[in-house]
């Protein structure tokens, strides 16, 4: 990868992190290693029936790694990934690591519009893919996609293998090769390359690609842990898509793996069957949206029981959970919540364990890290004074300077060496802060965020649309949901089942998809001419109020 592709971090902060013991120059493969040697026979990972040692984790982990070299791959290749949560995510994930190839997380609901352009951007030499799920066929998609992007040379399916696609699982096996770890050894990956690429939540159409290099990924990981009490006791339950920062590393999956505790994968947070896990694997640790915490509370109003009675903690991140509901994770699930708030492209704020209820909460928390650096700026870029509510804009020691090939977005995202998100913050005295929303033009929805020109994009390849604006609507579980605003040519009529239909039909993920249409007959304009966002998002919640 050349100096343009990728932005470092100033020599200096290098030079301060390092001396500061943040970046230990070792990559991730290496501390899942340490805790495989001092408890090779703990059980590491649990997926539905499966249960894999740390000495038969680490096994696969490094044979695959060969297997992957073997099949022509070389480090710093990038490979797209698309699994859901089961073991096969985490050994491939973990042999990529070993083997110095990135792997690139995409989504389980990501559809051709996504995969196609991440394939692109990345140059993506394989594509690794459930065979089927939820009854859509992943590897025809895959095949439909190599056929389009000329660096994918190889398909590697979980499931049913068809063609000349490679078998997953049959990769991931171990034939005990005990000559394969120091093989590995000898030829590790160097610390400051890219250890996988994250995707952005941002708002100018299709998602950026965030370079997550095995020093700053590995600092988030124990910075996240120490702050969330994670040791060789922690069982983590990974019920969010792992492919997110969140779950996979804040602490997350990988951060059970360093500290020798176990990590539970769960294809859904369902209550049901995500309490009967908790009960059955002893669950001490979990992580979910605002929106699956409130399901949660509400299945264990309703039927009770003991399940939860090993949860120490239960995180919540994704969005701003509303705080009369933080107020009832403690007393009624029994477990200390703690609110995260951060973004893939670095900074994570945590409540800490033993704060006040009033920090735990009505704020979502501080920084992770001493060399977290925070500015809350107005309009103008000026910083104004804790109690003010301004944009945020950060950098830190697992923050990246810049998105991967995207030189020109670097400048409006890193303005200056800091990364601006669009969040509006509030910081308290005490240093926790009080999230607000977004400036820039997107929807979260239920923690997964929805770039509205994206949206907007392909809304306007339909004939009957003279102008289209998505917005975001207040939701009670989700927190917000999509609003489609469209003005029609020629007075055609519209029905949001068309609309839907329609960008489906364009390879959109089914999260992406507008929940209302509002056919109006012109568009608020700002005093610049622009479509008025703020004055439809006003109208959409006075029209959802009035209903009740």
């Amino acid at each position: 990868m050349t100096a343009p592709d990728i932005t470092p971090w100033p020599e200096e902060d290098a030079a301060r992190y390092r001396a500061a013991g943040l970046w230990e120059d070792r990559t991730l493969g290496e501390y899942v290693l340490d805790a495989a040697d001092s408890s090779p026979d703990k059980v590491a990972l649990v997926s539905g029936e499966t249960r894999m040692t740390y000495r038969e984790l680490v096994a696969r982990m490094d044979e695959a790694a060969e297997r992957l070299l073997a099949l022509g791959f070389t480090a710093g290749e990038r490979i797209l990934v698309q699994l859901p949560n089961d073991w096969p995510f985490v050994v491939f994930t973990l042999a990529c690591f070993r083997a110095g190839i990135v792997p690139v997380m995409a989504l389980p609901a990501h559809r051709s519009h996504e995969l196609t352009h991440l394939a692109h951007h990345a140059d993506a030499v394989a594509l690794v893919v459930p065979s089927t799920m939820k009854d859509f066929d992943h590897q025809a998609l895959a095949e439909q996609i190599a056929a389009e992007v000329p660096s994918v040379r190889r398909i590697l399916v979980d499931g049913e293998a068809r063609g000349d696609a490679v078998d997953l699982r049959r990769l991931l096996r171990t034939d005990g090769d005990i000559g394969a770890r120091g093989r590995r050894d000898s030829a590790k990956p160097h610390p400051d390359s890219p250890a996988c690429f994250l995707l952005s939540g941002g708002t100018t159409g299709l998602p950026k690609l965030i370079v997550r290099t095995h020093n700053d990924y590995a600092y988030n990981v124990r910075a996240t842990s120490a702050a969330t009490g994670v040791d060789d006791t922690t069982v983590y339950l990974g019920t969010l898509p792992a492919s997110h920062n969140f779950p996979l590393a804040c602490p997350g999956v990988l951060g059970a793996l360093f500290s020798g505790g176990t990590s539970v994968m769960l294809p859904s947070p369902e209550p049901v069957r995500a309490f009967a896990t908790i009960q059955r694997e002893r669950v001490t640790l979990a992580a979910a949206v605002p929106a699956v915490a409130q399901r949660w509370l509400e299945h264990h109003h309703e039927h009770g029981g003991d399940a939860l009675e090993t949860l120490r903690v239960l995180q919540v991140g994704g969005s701003r959970m509303p705080d009369e509901l933080a107020a009832r994770v403690g007393p009624e699930l029994g477990a200390t919540l703690q609110q995260v708030f951060g973004m893939a492209e670095g900074l994570i704020n945590m409540t800490r364990l033993d704060d006040p209820d009033d920090v735990i909460t009505r704020t979502q928390g501080r920084p992770v890290s001493a060399e977290d650096e925070i500015r809350v700026v107005d309009e103008a870029g000026r910083d104004v004074p804790d109690g003010t509510t301004g944009t945020i804009l950060t950098r830190g020691p697992y923050t990246p300077r810049g998105y991967f090939r995207a030189a020109d977005h670097n400048e409006r995202a890193f303005p200056g060496g800091w990364y601006s998100s669009g969040d509006i913050v509030m910081r308290r005295p005490d240093g926790n802060l009080v999230v607000f929303g977004r400036d820039k033009d997107i929807i979260n929805r239920g923690g997964e965020k929805i770039s509205a020109e994206e949206v907007e994009n392909i809304v306007y390849r339909i004939p009957e649309v003279d102008l289209a604006a998505a917005v975001s609507m207040p939701d009670p579980v989700l927190g917000e949901r999509l609003c489609l605003f469209v003005t029609l040519l020629a007075g055609d009529p519209l029905t949001l089942e068309a609309v839907r239909d329609f960008m489906t039909s364009q390879g959109l993920a089914a999260f992406k998809l507008p929940e209302r249409l509002e056919v109006v007959d012109s568009m608020p304009l700002t005093k610049v001419g622009k479509i008025d966002k703020r004055a439809l998002r006003e109208t959409i919640a006075a029209r959802l109020a009035a209903i009740g």
